[in-house]
């Protein structure tokens, strides 16, 4: 049976300092003595587990729980923050008489009595799914079996690595409008790196993934692909030729390879960049950004996926935002304060690390939607080009969209077949003149397999991407092969 939010976070937050929704309402006197336009109270509880497994055996664990609630008050565009990592009475009045004496004059009023607001379940949460998250046997037991399935796969496999980690992160957000919002959010991720040595030389590869859900999701399926595709992607590195460099098409593949489209596109729509000009898509809503056929998303309510959420970390519900469709930009992805100052609704993109940061206009899980071409079409259309199906990192700088992406596992096209696998290669260019040169979109739509971080303004949150197998004409490719 699903978990009462709010009793549970009740529990959780609430019961040390004996608090209730009439009490929560007295810490806002202090913290709106200055006036302000907004203030809210993000209470929360994050209780994680990490395991390393080494050398054919776990090495190493931890176990955190830290807890503690961050005051904000907003006035115009600016926003003052105190948090105290204690849930006492006293250590809570003390944080809203600190926050309160840093407000700019606002607007001054009552605060009404908390009131429960509810939303949809996106992913339902129940007692055996926050158990099986605490059972650190059966969290060993993965990676013991990930640990036994690399070595077996291949003779040159030398080495291997796994780590997992689960998190329970535990909230209640309290607004200057009344509003009471809870949500509990299971968080769960198992990685593997395999190390192959052949010749002397060496390669190392990884995969892994993870979602909102409990260790059933870790079937030996998952853990068998997980296992093989690091192998595999190590092995294509260790045989494969340099890349080509120049000029040239690029077909991307379906999934992970969104991880472009999060970076060179996504952080360009969120709305606070929009707002203060720095973004390349600013003053272009409603024209054409992108080629016909065009769509890209970001939805917060995908069940178990590492993006989603229940409600925003503002309380707001999360929601579907079509960014782009068929080509024209149509949204952008807001908070309540990019909301309020460009007179906009709440998109649910609200997020933050913990209580200890500030909101920020986030991601969630970012795609772009299908197409109508089948991925083998895609490919037979390059005459010679790249194929990349696997990126490892990159660098972009969001005010303009440039990016440098390293390609992890890709190969040579040549007259519309994939022929040798090539290692050393980078994709170099930029978002917004890359969204206008994408003539085919392929059908087979692919979210990651749940592995996806993003940082911004020094502020780590999880995230999904996504796309289905797409070409992208006169991308230049980094590679060492000159000669091709």
């Amino acid at each position: 049976m699903t978990i009462d939010f709010f009793a549970h976070a009740e529990r959780e937050l609430w019961a040390d300092a004996e608090l209730t929704p009439a009490r929560v309402a007295r810490l806002f006197d202090p913290l709106l003595k200055g006036g302000a336009d907004w203030a809210d109270i993000y209470f929360q509880s994050i209780l994680s587990r990490d395991w390393l497994l080494e050398d054919g055996a776990v090495r190493t664990g931890s176990f955190v729980i830290d807890r503690g609630a961050g005051m904000r008050t907003v006035t115009g565009e600016r926003q003052t923050l105190a948090y105290a990592n204690a849930l006492d009475w006293s250590s809570l009045m003390r944080c809203a008489e600190t926050a309160g004496a840093m407000n700019a004059a606002g607007a001054a009023g009552a605060m009404p009595v908390p009131t429960r607001r509810g939303a949809p379940v996106v992913t339902p949460v129940d007692d055996a799914l926050l158990a099986a998250n605490e059972d650190g046997a059966r969290q060993r037991a993965l990676l013991e079996t990930l640990d036994r399935l690399a070595r077996g796969m291949d003779p040159r496999v030398t080495d291997v690595t796994a780590t997992f980690q689960t998190e329970t992160d535990v909230v209640m957000i309290c607004g200057s409008d009344g509003r009471l919002v809870a949500d509990v959010r299971p968080l769960t991720y198992l990685s593997v790196t395999v190390t192959v040595t052949e010749n002397g030389r060496r390669e190392r590869a990884g995969s892994g993934g993870g979602s909102r859900t409990g260790l059933d999701f870790f079937t030996p399926e998952r853990l068998e692909r997980w296992a093989r595709q690091a192998v595999d992607e190590a092995l294509h590195n260790l045989g494969a030729s340099p890349a080509p460099a120049g000029v040239m098409p690029v077909v991307l593949g379906p999934g992970w390879p969104g991880i472009l489209l999060h970076e060179a596109v996504g952080h360009g729509l969120e709305a606070d960049f929009i707002r203060k000009g720095t973004s390349v898509f600013s003053k272009k809503l409603g024209e054409r950004v992108a080629s016909p056929g065009v769509t890209v998303v970001d939805d917060g309510t995908l069940p178990g996926r590492r993006g989603s959420l229940n409600v925003d970390d503002e309380g707001e519900p999360t929601r579907r935002t079509t960014l782009i469709e068929d080509g024209i930009l149509t949204g952008f992805m807001h908070d309540l304060t990019s909301a309020r100052l460009m007179r906009a609704a709440p998109t649910g993109n609200g997020r933050r690390e913990s209580f200890a940061t500030l909101p920020l206009p986030r991601m969630t899980n970012t795609f772009m939607a299908a197409g109508t071409t089948p991925p083998e079409e895609i490919i037979a259309s390059v005459k010679r080009g790249v194929y990349a199906s696997n990126f490892s990192g990159g660098q972009v700088d969001i005010t303009n969209g440039k990016f440098v992406f390293s390609m992890s596992r890709a190969y040579l096209i040549e007259n519309g077949r994939l022929t040798r696998p090539v290692r050393g290669a980078t994709l170099i260019g930029d978002g917004a003149t890359a969204l206008r040169h994408i003539p085919l979109v392929g059908n087979d739509p692919a979210l990651d397999e749940g592995t996806g971080q993003c940082g911004k303004d020094a502020q780590q949150v999880p995230v999904g991407v996504g796309m289905p197998t797409l070409r992208i004409d006169a991308l230049t490719v980094g590679g060492t092969d000159t000669e091709g």
